[in-house]
């Protein structure tokens, strides 16, 4: 055999099988001889039954459903809800009253029937199920008594679930477009001049950050002409971090700073955030010199603190210096004698809660 005759030795089965409700609606005829001659095109139907979502009856035809088969009785299955078109198997049986088991007389079990209420198409059976003169010699009827069964079954539609589709929102590159704009000055409307130094800024974004840029460039008292501005007490280092913080909401990398050089960065850049009312910003200068107090320069911070109306950081001072076990050094540094000079009551608060340690 040519290999390209040969079948793949790999086999892969999957199944499709439609989703189904089956259920059987029984109709007892009793009284069967009373309901002929009714007429032909004459019919009663059983109770409505819910099979697949859906109301369903069977319709009897005593005197058959037209003139052609006046002679038999015609049995039908029928959709009562209006709406969308249903598929469905019927199967149509008698039941033998001698054996108890039911026969099927017609059935509609191999492909499905189209139901719509829509064009007319809502009933389907069999006008000539059964002729009279067979069927009153058959063992389906005793006693004046018929009972037609129904086995439906209703195909439903394959439910087609949405996949949830996971979005991956990338993360705000707000910041990074601001500070972009900030290096770049494009379109930049107004210049600070720092100790020689130059910065160029949008005033826009500074009136949106800072109440005090705010009244600077747009109030009342503002120079309209002037597009250089001064600033005075400031190192140039510190008003471009703090043109940073404005324009990315976030502190500048100060990894080439040490030590003591980086907490004094910090305190220059809380002193800035306070002079222009950059309220987070100060907020986070404070938090970066709460975790870094020392004996010899929390006299020096918490009075920084105090003149800032820093209270978290002035707090935590108060604590270092109260729960320290070297309170008597702090207390006995030069930073801490300058604090009694010029913060008294922060020596009072400092010594009140030193008086309530001890207490406790």
């Amino acid at each position: 055999m040519a290999a390209s005759q040969q079948r793949p030795t790999k086999r892969i089965e999957s199944r499709c099988t439609p989703a189904t409700d089956r259920a059987t609606l029984a109709f007892q005829i009793v009284g069967y001889s009373k309901h002929k001659g009714m007429g032909t095109g004459e019919c009663i139907q059983s109770a409505p039954a819910s099979v697949g979502g859906y109301q369903w009856c069977i319709r009897y035809f005593p005197d058959g459903s037209k003139e052609e088969v006046k002679d038999y009785i015609s049995v039908f299955i029928k959709l009562l809800c209006k709406g969308p078109k249903v598929r469905a198997l019927y199967d149509f049986r008698l039941v033998n009253h001698d054996s108890g088991l039911s026969s099927s007389v017609y059935s509609r079990s191999e492909s499905p029937q189209e139901f719509n209420s829509l064009d007319r198409t809502n009933t389907w059976g069999f006008s000539d199920f059964k002729k009279r003169s067979s069927l009153e010699q058959s063992p389906y009827l005793r006693d004046d008594r018929l009972i037609i069964e129904c086995d439906l079954t209703v195909l439903q539609e394959p439910l087609i679930v949405a996949k949830t589709v996971e979005v991956q929102v990338p993360p705000s590159d707000l910041s990074g477009n601001f500070g972009q704009l900030l290096e770049t000055a494009e379109g930049a409307d107004v210049a600070f001049k720092v100790q020689g130094e130059v910065y160029h800024a949008h005033k826009i974004v500074l009136a949106a950050r800072s109440p005090v840029f705010k009244a600077e460039l747009y109030g009342p008292m503002r120079d309209k002409r002037r597009r250089n501005i001064p600033v005075q007490d400031m190192q140039p280092a510190v008003f471009k971090a703090l043109l940073h913080f404005i324009y990315t909401d976030s502190l500048p990398p100060m990894d080439d700073l040490d030590g003591d050089d980086n907490k004094d960065m910090v305190k220059h850049l809380l002193v800035a955030a306070d002079r222009y009312a950059m309220e987070r910003m100060k907020i986070e200068c404070e938090a970066i010199l709460c975790k870094s107090l020392d004996v010899e320069t929390v006299a020096t911070t918490l009075a920084l603190a105090d003149q800032h109306h820093c209270s978290g950081l002035r707090d935590a001072c108060a604590e270092f210096i109260v729960f320290s076990n070297r309170m008597d050094d702090v207390l006995a540094s030069q930073a801490y004698a300058h604090l009694k000079r010029s913060c008294p009551a922060v020596v009072v608060d400092v010594l009140e809660r030193a008086t309530k340690s001890r207490k406790i």
